[in-house]
């Protein structure tokens, strides 16, 4: 073929370290609009953000030639910095080192971007913590002996 032609829808989920809910109200869309131009300029497509004070969802139309890993640090790294930068976080903001990826045919698509815009009311049934770990079982993904989250301990 001359050219690509692709469909490859990828949601990644991340969590604040130490699932701390530093992402406030009153600055989270302009988070999400930083996020996704840094998706937008690499190309991607942004499909649906959304999240929870300690954890964000990023649904895209994933471009081939895209390396998942580079994209996801790209957009932890620059939204630490834009964070950062504007003070917007009273407390040291980070994300956790991990992020879990999965990927989703078109049928899928309304579905996912459904449920990602509307996570403060998915959250009212669930916890982060029991949501990640459904979406774990519906992909069949072995946890093993990874670790799921990093939680703050005081001691």
């Amino acid at each position: 073929m001359a050219d690509v032609f692709s469909q490859i829808y990828i949601q990644t989920v991340f969590a604040v370290k130490n699932r701390k809910s530093l992402i406030r109200p009153d600055w989270e869309n302009d988070l999400y609009r930083y996020a996704t131009g840094i998706i937008q300029n690499r190309g991607n497509k942004l499909l649906a953000i959304g999240g929870m004070p300690d954890h964000i969802h990023i649904f895209i139309g994933f471009k081939p030639s895209e390396s998942l890993p580079d994209l996801v640090r790209e957009i932890k790294i620059s939204t630490d910095d834009y964070i950062r930068e504007h003070q917007l976080s009273k407390s040291k903001f980070e994300w956790q080192a991990g992020y879990g990826a999965f990927s989703y045919s078109r049928s899928h698509r309304d579905a996912v971007c459904k449920y990602i815009l509307n996570q403060k009311e998915h959250h009212r049934k669930k916890t982060f913590e029991v949501e990640f770990r459904k979406i774990l079982e519906d992909f069949e993904i072995d946890i093993g002996k990874k670790r799921i989250f990093d939680f703050f301990n005081p001691d």
